[in-house]
């Protein structure tokens, strides 16, 4: 198992989390579906899971809540990026034209947490680890695999996450309109075209999940209630498919060709 035991270099997909209007639902869902184990947390952390792949920490799962007079977040999977200083990380943000939705805040003593939106308006967190640093497992089935940036302006992309958090956003060799997102050399993660989504898809950050087999695992979503929204295909990385969960999450799952 791809077992991961020190802190992600800043600008690193390290964690991801889904803000469900039925948690447990979800919880029984992603359980059925990728074989995680996660029970709601502690009443000071808002009910928040942390659910399991086999003993390791793999995601989030916590009930959507929002301040009175407010609407509730969308049900969506946010990628959150790694940082040594959170409140360091707000201010390049802001200074490089993203927004702030959740400014900086402590999380007990696991760590400090932000939620911002690109200048294009792609949402995403930032993590600055404390006692916990973020995903523990990833790249094993049922884990996560990839972080991908679908984005209208590739140029303002790479002009943000570069001032932000240091990311390089190249084009990846033999691939046409699709880019590698680098830190210290190493692909952390991709960028797409937004022109490629359903037309008025907003800007978004997508998970893909790896799984064995993507044609039985899309079998056992649609019988749980999920939706398939990219029927299973062949690409250069290998079968995947886009999908959403039952209460409209999307998120993609692919079996990766082995190197």
């Amino acid at each position: 198992m791809p077992e991961v035991t020190t802190p992600y270099a800043t600008g690193t997909p390290c964690w991801i989390d889904l803000m469900a209007q039925d948690q447990q639902a979800a919880l029984d869902f992603y359980r059925d579906l990728f074989g995680w184990q996660g029970q709601p947390g502690p009443a000071e952390f808002g009910g928040y899971a942390v659910c399991e792949l086999n003993g390791k920490a793999a995601a989030g799962i916590g009930p959507a809540t929002a301040p009175e007079g407010m609407p509730e977040p969308p049900t969506v999977w946010t990628s959150y990026l790694a940082t040594t200083d959170a409140q360091a990380t707000q201010e390049a943000i802001v200074s490089a034209g993203g927004t702030l939705l959740v400014p900086v805040v402590d999380v007990g003593e696991l760590g400090r947490m932000l939620i911002a939106s690109d200048p294009q308006g792609a949402v995403f967190g930032v993590w600055q680890p404390g006692e916990f640093f973020g995903a523990q497992v990833v790249n094993e089935p049922g884990a996560l695999t990839w972080n991908e940036l679908h984005t209208s302006d590739v140029l303002a992309a790479t002009a943000f996450y570069g001032e932000a958090f240091g990311i390089e956003i190249e084009p990846l060799e033999g691939a046409d309109s699709y880019w590698e997102l680098r830190v210290g050399g190493r692909a952390v993660g991709g960028a797409t075209l937004l022109a490629n989504d359903p037309p008025g898809t907003p800007a978004h950050w997508l998970s893909y999940f790896s799984v064995d087999d993507v044609d039985s695992t899309v079998d056992a979503l649609v019988r749980s209630g999920g939706t398939v929204l990219a029927p299973p295909f062949d690409m250069m990385a290998g079968r995947m498919t886009v999908v959403a969960d039952p209460q409209g999450a999307p998120f993609a799952m692919i079996k990766p060709t082995p190197m």
